[in-house]
């Protein structure tokens, strides 16, 4: 499991996380990020997980602790206030097992080339600031990625998610329930789920024929297209459909269709009281089996595990 990783580091104890506060202290970004991690580490104790802040100067000055995790976090409003420090700053981020950045933390990352390579959540209104360096890394539009030990999230409201996903991942839905009821959160959106305008935003201009690809995908999920439909509707060859989606988003039409259709499943799954059944047929699955195996490789549990934790959710 790609996780498993991550998920081991509840054997630490304490578990060291730091966050690198670039940023407002009152920001969306930040509060998101930090509000539900010291509950975690309320719930837990501190012989469990250890929740550190620090400012950019403080860090790069303290060479001697360490910490398991480590995330620069910035409001997507500071991206043009870079740390004057933040070769020395990046350096030490990169000590740790597992680091990452949110916000406008994840464009100083990239514009340094150590995300080269790498699922990167860049939040869609910093896709203008990304430099031909910071360009090779895989930007997509999802909310967060996961991508082995780097850790990047767009921000804003999606910190929220981001830092709850990461206690569910390392200890457990049951921590996370105590948090989302604190915090009274219903829905907790998972790494899949998209930000809603950063294709249009990124793309719109320089590949319209992507864009509109997408767009027909996204009206098309009860009835999906074949991917010679989508190119011939485009105006391009299927293999220029191909290397655009593998270039920009990369993944394959196909691929990137069935996860579309399937986080519109796990939404409905979350959000509604339609038959499982119902919910297959709604997002273009007319076998029961296949739906449930396409949800599983995609969220790691079956369609009907996923209705019974949202009927076992405490209410907010």
């Amino acid at each position: 499991m790609p996780l498993a990783k991550l998920a081991r580091l509840a054997q630490e104890t304490p578990l060291r996380v730091l966050l690198i506060n670039a940023g407002e202290p009152d920001a969306l970004t930040w509060a998101g990020l930090f509000q539900p991690l010291r509950l975690a580490a309320k719930i837990l104790g501190p012989e469990r997980l250890h929740v550190d802040v620090r400012s950019p100067d403080k860090f790069a000055a303290d060479a001697q602790r360490h910490w398991h995790l480590v995330l620069l976090v910035a409001d997507e409003a500071q991206a043009s206030l870079k740390p004057a420090n933040s070769r020395i700053l990046i350096e030490r981020c990169r000590a740790a097992p597992f680091w990452g950045g949110v916000g406008a933390g994840v464009l100083w990352l990239a514009d340094a080339g150590v995300l080269n390579g790498v699922r990167t959540a860049l939040p869609w209104a910093l896709y203008a600031e990304v430099d031909t360096v910071a360009d090779r890394a895989v930007f997509t539009p999802n909310l967060f990625e996961i991508d082995d030990n780097r850790l990047t999230c767009c921000g804003g409201a999606a910190s929220i998610d981001f830092a709850l996903n990461l206690v569910e991942i390392i200890y457990g839905a049951g921590v996370q329930a105590r948090i989302k009821e604190t915090l009274c959160i219903d829905r907790v959106r998972g790494k899949e789920e998209r930000q809603r305008v950063a294709l249009q935003a990124r793309f719109g201009a320089l590949q319209p024929k992507l864009t509109e690809a997408v767009s027909l995908m996204e009206a098309n999920i009860e009835e999906p297209l074949s991917t010679d439909d989508i190119a011939n509707l485009v105006g391009i060859s299927r293999r220029q459909l191909e290397r655009l989606f593998k270039q920009y988003l990369g993944s394959l039409p196909s691929r990137y269709y069935l996860e579309l259709r399937l986080q519109r499943a796990r939404q409905l799954l979350l959000d509604t009281h339609y038959s499982i059944v119902q919910v297959g047929l709604m997002c273009g699955f007319s076998s029961g089996s296949h739906f449930s195996t396409a949800f599983g490789a995609l969220f790691g549990n079956t369609p009907r595990e996923e209705r019974q934790r949202k009927l076992a959710a405490p209410p907010a």
